[in-house]
């Protein structure tokens, strides 16, 4: 009889803890944080910063007005912020996309992306990282990082409208030593393109490569 009650006990309680797995973070005017380990639903602020701390779990994190930073081999479906910066940190996953409107974006060694990852200005930056739904900028500069791999190729915008950048500056993309980008690199506004003797990209329409060898370009 202790037995099977015990099994009841289990039973009931396994679906309570499943369910505060899931539990959503949602905050105006201040950090939202999962800690460390930790599962949650989606994790979203106004004027704040996302942080979901090494190996946790959640869905969607986003903000507006602040960053969304993804600690060591976390996890999340879906990554976005209107005016602020995105860090995914070593060995992270994310399933969806990333975005941000204004702001840089950072993919740490073994990051891997499974859509796409685009913003309008803001640099976006690769170290051993995967992308599998291409890049998309208008006024950022692009680092595939040695042995980074995108597939989807890259697309830099033609800036307009609320867009504009005032800076006369052209965007530079770069693409490291061993790295691959497959699909088509499409630049519909000029760009310096430099690209590792020793990476491997696909088709180029709209800019010229220029070849460089050892880590980065000397320029």
């Amino acid at each position: 009889m202790r037995r099977h009650l015990l099994a009841l006990a289990l039973a009931l309680a396994l679906p309570v803890v499943a369910q505060a797995s899931d539990n959503d973070i949602d905050k105006v005017n201040g950090t939202a944080q999962v800690e460390a380990g930790q599962h949650a639903g989606n994790i979203s602020t106004v004027n704040g910063a996302v942080r979901v701390g090494d190996n946790a779990v959640v869905q969607k994190a986003s903000t507006v007005n602040g960053s969304v930073d993804l600690g060591d081999r976390a996890q999340a479906t879906t990554v976005d912020t209107v005016n602020g910066g995105v860090n995914l940190g070593s060995g992270s996953r994310v399933t969806g996309t990333v975005s941000t409107t204004n702001g840089g974006i950072h993919l740490e060694k073994g990051a891997d992306v499974a859509g796409k990852v685009g913003n309008v200005n803001g640099s976006i930056k690769l170290d051993a990282a995967h992308v599998g739904g291409g890049l998309q900028t208008t006024n950022g500069d692009v680092t595939v990082g040695a042995n980074s791999r995108i597939e989807g190729g890259i697309l830099v915008e033609k800036p307009g409208g609320w867009s504009w950048s005032s800076s006369n500056r052209l965007p530079h993309v770069v693409i490291g030593p061993h790295a691959v980008v497959q699909g088509t690199l499409e630049f519909r506004r000029d760009v310096v393109l430099q690209v590792s003797d020793s990476a491997q990209i696909g088709p180029v329409k709209g800019a010229t490569p220029v070849k460089f060898s050892g880590e980065m370009p000397t320029e």
